[in-house]
């Protein structure tokens, strides 16, 4: 028999934690049940986003026993969606899927992911449509958010935010996550030719710690949304955003100050008092502004990544 260690993966289940000490070891029992009815080479990443609890020392023991486990540690908490980019560039399997640590998602569900990838889908996203949270500070805000986002992203979606996804790995291997990216990988799918779709999920109660997260991740989230829409649309021709706003504002101005000279002219009416003379001049000049930026935008041809680089404090488990 080949030594799984060796052996190059069909599956990688790519697991961001943050201080979720009391549900690794079940979590690593279900997936491994889950996985292996499924008769498929798989690997597990777990990726340590900084943990002070004992979570990696956990995952130190499971890899010692387990060699389906893989084990990324940062030094400190750098956020999901950076600890999403490092499980995507380290897994090995034609098929990567994501999900949370915390016993929410259930690894019975992977088999229906893959099911649906088969399919000819490149990104299929969990829909938790009967959620055990609570309504105010998490169902409620989470109906408003994902209505926002289908309705600026133009992709009918019911849950951006599930943890549990599918991913052909040419999707994974593209998507540029940093910040609170995360939340937005279907749209960023989408948006490059990607064929998006969601299936429900089962969703369970969380049985251990609490969550990381508060109401402050959608105000985030929508101000995010604005970034990637910007990013998406006109990362590589600035000048066409700021361009356009700039005529539009230079043409108005010029309008209103041609329309004041001809009565200066030809009416003889003074403008001094007229507070519609420094509105044609302010246009004017907001207008030439925003064509500079845009000019400046397009001369510009790389830029500085806007997160810090991650450092890895340990690595188990990887070539």
């Amino acid at each position: 028999m080949i030594n799984s260690q060796i052996e190059v993966p069909d599956l990688s289940v790519v697991i961001p934690l943050y201080n979720e000490h009391g549900s690794i070891e079940e979590l690593t029992h279900k997936l491994n049940d889950s996985i292996h009815q499924l008769n498929i080479n798989y690997e597990i990443i777990f990726i340590d986003d900084g943990s002070v609890d004992n979570s990696f020392k956990l995952l130190q023991e499971i890899h010692q026993r387990d060699k389906h486990v893989k084990v990324l540690q940062f030094r400190k908490n750098y956020g999901k969606a950076a600890a999403l980019a490092a499980g995507f560039k380290r897994a090995q399997g034609r098929i990567i899927i994501t999900m949370d640590a915390d016993l929410q998602d259930d690894p019975n569900e992977i088999g229906n992911l893959i099911d649906k990838l088969n399919q000819g889908f490149d990104l299929v996203s969990g829909w938790k449509k009967e959620r055990y949270d609570p309504f105010l500070t998490k169902r409620l805000p989470s109906k408003l958010f994902n209505r926002i986002v289908s309705w600026v992203s133009g992709i009918r979606l019911h849950d951006f935010n599930c943890g549990l996804k599918g991913y052909n790995s040419d999707v994974a291997k593209v998507l540029d996550l940093y910040g609170e990216f995360h939340r937005f990988t279907p749209v960023l799918a989408h948006w490059a030719g990607f064929r998006v779709t969601e299936i429900p999920v089962k969703h369970h109660p969380r049985k251990y710690g609490k969550s990381k997260y508060g109401l402050a991740r959608f105000t985030n989230g929508c101000l995010d949304l604005i970034t990637i829409f910007f990013l998406s649309k006109f990362k590589k021709r600035p000048l066409h955003l700021f361009g356009i706003a700039g005529l539009i504002s230079f043409f108005i101005g010029s309008v209103i100050s041609i329309y004041l000279a001809f009565q200066r002219i030809f009416a003889n009416q003074y403008l001094s008092n007229r507070p519609l003379l420094f509105l044609g001049v302010l246009l004017i000049i907001v207008g030439i502004q925003f064509v500079s930026i845009g000019l400046l935008g397009e001369m510009i041809t790389e830029t500085q990544k806007s997160h810090e680089g991650v450092l890895y404090k340990s690595e188990l488990g990887f070539n």
